[in-house]
Order: structure tokens, then sequence, then C-alpha cells
């Protein structure tokens, strides 16, 4: 018999100017099957060079670092690598801040807070190319994209190259559907739907559900949210 190979685990940078946090943090993530830390950073001089260092797949990012907000980190964090996916951890209720980490980059919000399985969840929905934000805060990051202009759009030439059944699955995506149900919608299974983002995320250069989504806003090609 063949030894099962173990899978490849979640590569976690969690970036928080308490040192406390940092170690509970530390001990929570390396606890659970699947997910490893790969270093902790202070400051944002240390966070720019751990990530550029580490390329890891999950950043966990305070909004408060000492004096300067983590917003003006994010896309920084982004350009030292940009196949890093950011979730902002954070004890700033604010929801403007919220939306402008999202605006900035950020992939997920969750407040410390919340129980130690919702942070769990929110890192492996983002690392498998979803969003952990609520129904409120998406529709207001959209809300906020700047209007199409009315000229011809650069992008018509990948957005034509969608195939129809690639279409039917954008516009359930922007009912905001799960994979199940999009499978179930469309009577496919689960692991077409998957090839199908996979095949629109190249078409349209964009990396995950959550750009999908601001792209075809952008480019009208869903509804405007109620």
């Amino acid at each position: 018999m063949i030894p099962s190979v173990a899978p490849t685990p979640i590569r976690i940078a969690l970036v928080d100017d308490h040192a406390l946090v940092l170690a509970g943090l530390r001990m929570l993530i390396e606890s659970q099957p699947g997910l490893a830390v790969v270093g902790e950073a202070s400051t944002p001089d240390q966070a720019l060079a751990l990530v550029a260092r580490e390329r890891p797949e999950i950043v966990l990012l305070d909004l408060d670092l000492g004096g300067r907000s983590g917003l003006d980190l994010i896309p920084e964090l982004r350009a030292g690598s940009p196949g890093t996916r950011i979730v902002v951890l954070t004890g700033v209720r604010d929801s403007a801040a919220h939306q402008q980490a999202v605006l900035e980059g950020a992939r997920g919000v969750v407040l410390k807070e919340m129980a130690a399985e919702v942070l769990i969840k929110a890192i492996e929905k983002v690392h498998a190319g979803e969003a952990w934000l609520n129904r409120t805060m998406i529709a207001d990051v959209l809300a906020e994209l700047p209007r199409a202009k009315e000229k011809e759009d650069p992008e018509r030439p990948r957005i034509r190259s969608l195939s129809a059944r690639e279409r039917e699955v954008l516009a359930l995506i922007g009912e905001a559907l799960s994979n199940k149900r999009i499978a179930d919608r469309l009577s496919i299974t689960e692991t077409t739907v998957r090839h199908h983002l996979t095949s629109i995320f190249s078409k349209l250069g964009v990396s995950d559900r959550l750009e999908l989504l601001v792209y075809a806003h952008r480019h009208k090609l869903v509804p405007p949210p109620s």
C-alpha cells in the first residue's frame, strides 16, 4: 500500500504589535491540522520583510500597529507578494475602516472578539479563494467603485472570451451563491464549478471570487447590489 501524503499546510504570517496576541494566535493556529505559522511581525517594516521572504498564503493583519494603520500596509504587502491573501484580524469595530481594508485588497475581516472557530473558518475560506465578508460590507464596497465609463470597455475582448456556461456561473456568483448551490442550480458537480471558476479567473485576470465580483460589477456583468 502506498502511504498517503499529508496535504501541504496553509502557510500563515502573523502581524500584530501585541506579543501576547501573537503568542496566542501561534498556539491556536499550530493546534489546527493543515495550518502552519511561518513567522511573526510587530511593525510594518518587519511585516513587509517577512511577507517578501516567506510568501505566505495568508497574512493575519491587525489594523492598529502602534501608531501606524494597517490599512496603509495592505497595498505594500500585496505588492511584495501578489499571491498572498490578507485577512484583517482587528478589535476595531469601525465599519468604514473594514470597508477601506477591503477596497485596499483585504479578502476577509474578523473581529478579535469572535470565537476561534470563526477565525479558522475565515482562513480556510479565504485560502480557497472566497471572501470572508458579510453581505452588507460587500454591497458597500461595490457601491464605492467608480462608475464605468460610457466609452468602449477595453476589457471587452476578455469578457467576450467567456463561454455561455461560464457566463451562467458568473451570474450566480453575482447572486452570492456558494459553489455547492451553483452546482445544484446548474445540475453539475462542484468539481465542474471549480473548473469553470479557474477558467473565468484566468480569462479575466482575477485571482479569487471577490476580485471576480468587483470586476463583474465594474464592467456591468451582473446587476448592482440591492
